[in-house]
Formats: structure tokens, C-alpha cells, sequence
């Protein structure tokens, strides 16, 4: 299948689950400034779930520039992944409502290692799909600075569950601002070459 139907599609569902997520957040109760401050753990959470899809977006966007075509596994990782992201709205207002709750921490940030994996897998799709494609071969996209992110949300796991009720919340914003900062890394080494 060619890129640009697919990366059309992809950049819609984005732009649809952001616009869900803003219009899940609730008006503040007054206008005045201690009425938005009470809303701080809902901005914070539509924070996460905004950078997450954003970084997403824009690493896939710039794959996509690379690439003309893909293959049915491809595919399928990115239906699957289109899932897991159609339900961030739920979980992220979930956590937003219920910051202290284990329950609310962890789905949170299973949707994101989930999120990740499945980004993972569709990046190596498309490496296979396309094994000839030089461009491609030059981003170093098997970085193991890649799977920090992860590794975050994971020692996120830890402290949630060891006492500390929020986190994964702050794991989770941690590591999209080091998902972001790998991001500039690899494209800035590849812009050098």
C-alpha cells in the first residue's frame, strides 16, 4: 500500500483523539484563577496524553517521508495501535479525575508501554517492508536509547506500587520529554550525514 492514503488516515485519527481529549476537559467551575488551579491534574494529564500523541505523530510522519510504500503487517501493527491510542481520551480523563488511585495510575501507563510496543513493532514493519530504501537504513531507529521511555514508565510501575501514588503519572511525563529529546538526537545525527 502506498504511504500517503495510510499516513492521511493515521494524522485523522490523531487529530480526532486530540480534539476528544480537549473537549473532555471540563470548564472551570468560576472565572477565576483558583477555579481554573483546581483543574491543574486535568491539564497536566491532557499535557501527557497531547505530547504522547504529538511525538507520535511527528516520528511517524517523518518515517513516512522516507518510505513510499508498506506492507500488510504494517498494517496491522498500525491497527492495532489505532486501538490502544482511540482510548487514551478514556484513560486520561479516568487519571485525571482519580490522580491517587493505583488503579487509574497503572492503566494510564499501560496504554503507553502498550502505545510504545506497538510503535516499536510498526517502525521494524517498516524497516522490513522496505529493505532496499537507503534513507531508511541510515536512521538508526534499533537505538537502545529508544526504549528509555519505556524503562521509565516501568521504574514508574516500581514507585506506584512501593508507595508513591503518582508514579507512573510522573513517569510518564518524564519520558516524553526524553522520548522528544532522543527524537532530536537521531534526526539531528541523521541530518548531519
Amino acid at each position: 500500500m502506498e504511504t500517503n492514503r495510510f499516513e492521511t488516515f493515521f494524522d485523522a485519527i490523531i487529530a480526532i483523539v486530540i480534539t476528544v481529549l480537549v473537549l473532555k476537559i471540563p470548564q472551570p467551575a468560576s472565572p477565576t484563577l483558583n477555579a481554573v488551579l483546581d483543574l491543574h491534574t486535568m491539564y497536566i494529564a491532557y499535557l501527557i496524553s497531547f505530547l504522547i500523541l504529538y511525538n507520535l505523530w511527528y516520528a511517524n510522519h517523518n518515517l513516512f517521508g522516507l518510505v513510499e510504500t508498506i506492507d500488510n503487517t504494517t498494517l496491522w501493527i498500525y491497527g492495532m495501535m489505532t486501538f490502544v491510542i482511540s482510548l487514551i481520551p478514556y484513560f486520561t480523563i479516568w487519571l485525571a479525575n482519580n490522580p491517587n488511585s493505583i488503579a487509574t495510575e497503572t492503566m494510564f501507563g499501560v496504554i503507553f508501554i502498550v502505545t510504545h510496543i506497538l510503535n516499536t513493532l510498526a517502525t521494524k514493519a517498516v524497516y522490513r517492508s522496505n529493505p532496499y530504501n537507503t534513507n531508511l537504513r541510515e536512521i538508526n531507529h534499533d537505538s537502545y536509547y529508544m526504549n528509555l521511555p519505556l524503562i521509565l514508565i516501568i521504574i514508574g510501575f516500581i514507585l506506584t506500587y512501593s508507595g508513591y501514588p503518582q508514579g507512573i503519572y510522573y513517569a510518564c511525563l518524564t519520558s516524553i520529554v526524553l522520548w522528544v529529546l532522543i527524537g532530536r538526537l537521531i534526526r539531528r545525527g541523521h541530518d548531519e550525514n
